[in-house]
């Protein structure tokens, strides 16, 4: 079997993973900071693109420091995609990817998302029209299949790549399980073997440990970080670490404190106004949800009312937690 390359897509590449509400513009150059090397947009919709809908325009604020970054599609009809990528190519834009994974239900129940996994004649068809729009730079994101009784990733994976499919992520749990249980890594592998185009997985690598042992299992092609980086966006500077065969520094306070400031500088810069700062008291929960007396300073975090309490609210809970201790 003769395999393809991209040159988007190593070991040494790991992606940022199409986040919901999460994988904005000031969230992807924080990211890319830390090692991410390729991120994709949060979920457009392709209908919502072509007819100028409200909701997609942030979506794709970017800058030249954001790149390489694909555009990640969504939708169930064809047509609006050759639309759509026209859009977005006299934009500029030059990676894409459909997302056929998104178990979301006001999702799947327009037959996009996972709900393409019912469909897979419709998902072909997409696809093939994403790659006569961008030959070689469009991909998808899929899932196990529908459910238990409708594994069918195999088949995706075969149909979209004779469809043109340039790469493939998956996400290795069915849609019905959202992202309860735990990821099925042998379905990688064996995706892995039955197509010839690069595999990135997807799915329980939450740390840099986990994404170096999924490549070392599955034989995957590369990785993509979604909880693990929303979590600890630091994760691809450990991961490439690991790459280099060195150990990753233990996090201290001052460092989580550090990159706090630089998401909160980079929020600044891209959203202006209020909203920022009620953008910025959502996330800082989430970067120290598992240290003790985190209850205590999201409470703190919610009730600041400017940039300078915020700050100083953080330093003064980060900056004195206990160092960690280094293993025996």
């Amino acid at each position: 079997m003769n395999r393809t390359t991209h040159p988007l897509i190593a070991a040494d590449s790991p992606w940022l993973a199409p986040l919901a509400g999460y994988s904005d513009l000031p969230f992807r150059l924080l990211c890319r900071e830390y090692g991410c090397k390729v991120a994709c947009t949060e979920m457009v919709s392709a209908k919502g693109l072509v007819y100028g809908g409200p909701g997609t325009g942030n979506l794709l604020d970017t800058v030249p420091e954001d790149s390489p970054l694909v555009v990640q599609l969504f939708g169930n009809e064809p047509e609006f995609f050759e639309k759509a990528m026209d859009i977005l190519l006299e934009r500029g834009f030059k990676y894409f990817d459909l997302n056929a994974g998104c178990p979301v239900k006001k999702v799947t129940k327009t037959g996009a998302g996972s709900g393409l996994h019912k469909d897979l004649d419709r998902l072909e068809s997409i696809i093939r029209v994403m790659h006569d729009k961008a030959p070689g730079n469009s991909g998808v994101k899929f899932r196990l299949g529908w459910d238990g009784e409708e594994e069918n990733y195999l088949e995706v994976g075969k149909r979209v790549e004779q469809a043109g499919a340039a790469w493939v992520s998956f996400h290795p749990r069915y849609a019905r399980q959202g992202y309860a249980g735990t990821a099925n890594w042998d379905a990688l592998a064996q995706l892995k073997q039955a197509v010839t185009v690069p595999v990135i997985a997807s799915g329980d690598l939450f740390t840099a440990a986990d994404a170096q042992r999924c490549i070392a299992e599955t034989g995957v092609d590369g990785v993509m970080f979604a909880r693990g980086a929303l979590y600890a966006p630091y994760v691809f500077d450990e991961y490439n670490t690991l790459l280099r065969g060195e150990t990753p520094a233990p996090q201290t306070g001052e460092m989580l404190a550090a990159m706090i400031s630089r998401h909160a500088k980079l929020i600044q810069e891209h959203f202006p106004g209020k909203k920022a700062l009620v953008k910025m008291r959502t996330i800082v929960p989430r970067y120290v949800r598992n240290m003790p007396g985190a209850r205590i300073l999201r409470s703190q975090v919610v009730a600041c009312d400017s940039w300078e309490a915020l700050s100083d609210c953080v330093h003064e809970f980060l900056c004195h937690q206990p160092e960690p201790e280094d293993e025996a």
